[in-house]
């Protein structure tokens, strides 16, 4: 076991876990950020999906012992009263069914909105092509970005 501190949602936080824990079950597990689902466990569903360093990364495949300083955002850390353009654009466009995948789905394209403000329908589904949605939300979540895009414009 090993004492690491990691950054989460803007503070910063002691662990003790092996270093090769999935950051996935030390955010849910030890910290509480449940928003973070677990999927699959491969990394190919996107479910887990969190930013670390502003970059969509999968955390059931990402080691704690390779976070080091760089900030981690979850779902809880992207705003905490849903006004991100994202989350504003995922209810006005009745994205959810389940909502089980939804956190890792609005963490994807929030980076990809940050790294393309004003995405083409093609990068889009190229971004979000990772993200599995079980209800099959695909054309609500595609019109949601471009929502949120448009308001960012």
């Amino acid at each position: 076991m090993n004492s690491l501190g990691l950054i989460v949602n803007g503070k910063w936080h002691e662990v003790t876990v092996p270093a090769d824990t999935p950051l996935l079950w030390v955010l849910r597990d030890t910290l509480g950020f449940t928003g973070t689902k677990y999927g699959c466990g491969m990394g190919l569903c996107g479910a887990c999906t969190v930013h670390l360093d502003d970059e969509a990364v999968r955390s059931c495949q990402t080691p704690i012992g390779s976070v080091g300083r760089r900030k981690v955002i979850t779902i809880e850390g992207l705003s905490s009263n849903r006004s991100h353009p994202i989350q504003r654009a995922w209810i006005d466009e009745q994205v959810p069914q389940c909502g089980y995948c939804q956190p890792g789905q609005i963490m994807q394209a929030a980076a990809l909105l940050a790294k393309t403000p004003n995405p083409t329908r093609e990068q889009i589904d190229q971004a979000m092509s990772g993200n599995i949605c079980r209800c099959a939300t695909y054309q609500r979540i595609r019109r949601a970005i471009q929502l949120a895009a448009e308001e960012k414009a």
